[in-house]
């Protein structure tokens, strides 16, 4: 497989998967055409944060970034937990990545017109809970001025934020873009309603992929926020009645969708915190299928995936994205996976 290398939509492919096993390789495009009069499709509305910071670790004068990972409380929303590298940038593989310089609480950071404070280093060297000095709005400002989006080294120049915004895009609560929305556009989502098929949103603060280390990742994706409004709850309930199915576009939408889930299947509406993995073993109570982009054994979103189809189901998915070439990471192709019936 190839890593899609730039926000480029025009050629991607989809791989359709149902759940007795069979596969269809399709333009993306053919999306709006795969769903029934009252299938809801519900997707991740949060915008992408400018999560990136490059600054000078004051009490050594040595250079730091540091990649903001998630929310301690969104109550507080100077406060937050982050990942420290030293001296580089995105063209260096995040594994090669410099270590940061020696951090202990109560070090300063001085990050573009931004302040911080490290609160709490959190077990490991670049695990860290930080505080930006002023309020909220001084702390978005300051980001909005100084970050830049988070990205990898198969991505080499440089990213725009409106690059890792989707079509539908609100509040800038998350920290890597919920990337499963790119497959979506204004001529799909206008099909979807000529044909009478549900399309609803949620908010939920989608953290980082990778840290660079295998410890670390392996403890992804970390607690997250996420937000229900009252009207995608309703929708949800209603298509559950119907007997309709519930499609997610994407892990996040997963991950907060089965956080909120009540016995019958229906969702909560209001705040809430995903916590945990959905995985292998994970009962789904709300959603019937994902979309989702090209993930690969080993990532926390192919462990979500491992809830949806048994092993067997998903090498067969990557064997054939293997075989039409598909791309993987955020820029790339996309899988429609159906969930398997339990035994």
């Amino acid at each position: 497989m190839i890593a899609a290398d730039h926000p480029d939509r025009r050629s991607a492919r989809l791989l359709v998967v149902m759940a007795d096993g069979a596969m269809t390789d399709l333009p993306r495009a053919e999306l709006a055409k795969l769903f029934e009069p009252g299938d809801l499709v519900v997707a991740n509305d949060a915008a992408t944060l400018p999560a990136s910071l490059h600054g000078t670790h004051v009490p050594s004068s040595k250079a730091i970034e540091i990649r903001l990972a998630g929310w301690l409380s969104l109550a507080d929303p100077t406060r937050f937990v982050g990942f420290a590298f030293g001296a580089g940038d995105h063209r260096t593989r995040t594994e090669d990545r410099l270590p940061p310089p020696p951090l202990s609480p109560g070090n300063r950071l001085r990050l573009g017109p931004l302040e911080a404070v490290v609160e709490r280093l959190l077990d490991h060297p670049r695990l860290l809970e930080l505080r930006f000095l002023g309020n909220r709005a001084a702390v978005l400002a300051g980001l909005a001025q100084h970050g830049r989006p988070i990205q990898y080294a198969h991505v080499p120049e440089p990213l725009a934020l409106w690059d890792v915004w989707t079509k539908i895009a609100a509040r800038p609560v998350a920290f890597e873009a919920p990337s499963a929305g790119f497959a979506l556009d204004w001529r799909t989502l206008q099909s979807w309603r000529r044909h009478d098929l549900g399309f609803a949103t949620l908010t939920h603060a989608t953290g980082i992929s990778s840290t660079g280390d295998r410890a670390l990742d392996s403890r992804l994706p970390f607690d997250e926020p996420y937000r229900i409004p009252e009207h995608t709850a309703a929708k949800v309930a209603r298509a559950k009645l119907r007997r309709s199915r519930i499609i997610a576009v994407g892990t996040s939408v997963v991950r907060a969708l089965e956080a909120a889930a009540n016995p019958d299947g229906s969702v909560r509406a209001g705040k809430g915190i995903a916590t945990g993995r959905v995985a292998r073993d994970t009962p789904l109570r709300v959603v019937d299928a994902i979309l989702t982009g090209v993930h690969q054994p080993g990532e926390s979103h192919f462990e979500l995936l491992r809830a949806f189809a048994d092993d067997a189901l998903l090498a067969k998915a990557s064997a054939a994205f293997a075989a039409h070439r598909y791309r993987t990471h955020e820029f790339g192709d996309s899988m429609l996976l159906n969930r398997q019936p339990l035994d």
